[in-house]
């Protein structure tokens, strides 16, 4: 079990009170792990300590508000990518067949292409395999990691720990295009309906399996965690 990409996975997961007391042990998984330089362990204390102290109400705030509200900002890799056309459908069905080969099923409510979910998963198989997966997405995370990096969010170092690990540089061309993609204001939700009105993307059997809590959670590092429920899927 990699316990970096475990850890990762649940940094960037909707914020819950069960998530806050183990910041300060996923902290020590980050500040320990040698395949990240010394700088990019130190650029992670920040969010592992905001996320571990901050006010939940104020976490779960700026969560949507970066991740949900703004499709530049998406955690859904294929988003970013294929947006809603109909490869996105097909690409999801073959990450779907990957987790199911691989004896892993998604129980949450999100989409197969949601990073902390593809990170569950990759936390699960060996590292070559894991990082060559991670290699297909640096341009990706570069991306997200210089929007961060203009909003001086600290998640941007999720990010650049990411294409540490993924051990390659990202072409540039296409990080190049992915930052070309106008931003909106998430504040601004005429606009972003707007944005957001396309056609549902249908990739099959839905994968989710309800959405239990998180339980001793770093006790049990060495077996799949599934996500805590979020408010955002309360209603659902």
């Amino acid at each position: 079990m990699d316990r970096t990409l475990k850890s990762i996975s649940l940094i960037l997961s909707y914020p819950t009170r069960d998530l806050q007391k183990v910041m300060s042990e996923i902290g020590g998984i980050l500040a320990s792990d040698p395949r990240l330089t010394a700088a990019a362990r130190r650029a992670l204390r920040p969010l592992v300590e905001e996320l571990g102290g901050r006010d939940i109400y104020e976490l779960e705030e700026q969560f949507v508000m970066l991740f949900d509200r703004s499709r530049t900002l998406s955690l859904n890799l294929f988003e970013h990518v294929h947006g809603e056309s109909r490869d996105r459908g097909g690409a999801m069905v073959s990450l779907l067949e990957t987790y199911r080969e691989g004896g892993f099923e998604p129980a949450t409510s999100e989409l197969p292409d949601h990073l902390p979910v593809l990170l569950e998963f990759l936390s699960t198989r060996p590292f070559a395999e894991a990082q060559e997966i991670l290699a297909d997405a640096a341009h990706i995370f570069e991306a997200l990691a210089a929007r961060f990096e203009r909003r001086e969010s600290p998640y941007a170092a999720v990010f650049a720990a990411l294409i540490q690990l993924s051990g390659v540089k990202a072409d540039q061309a296409a990080v190049a295009e992915l930052l070309d993609q106008p931003e909106h204001d998430p504040n601004d939700l005429e606009a972003l309906d707007e944005v957001w009105e396309e056609s549902e993307v249908l990739f099959g059997p839905d994968p989710t399996a309800g959405c239990p809590q998180v339980r001793d959670m770093l006790a049990r590092m060495d077996t799949p965690i599934t996500p805590a429920p979020d408010a955002r899927h309360a209603a659902e």
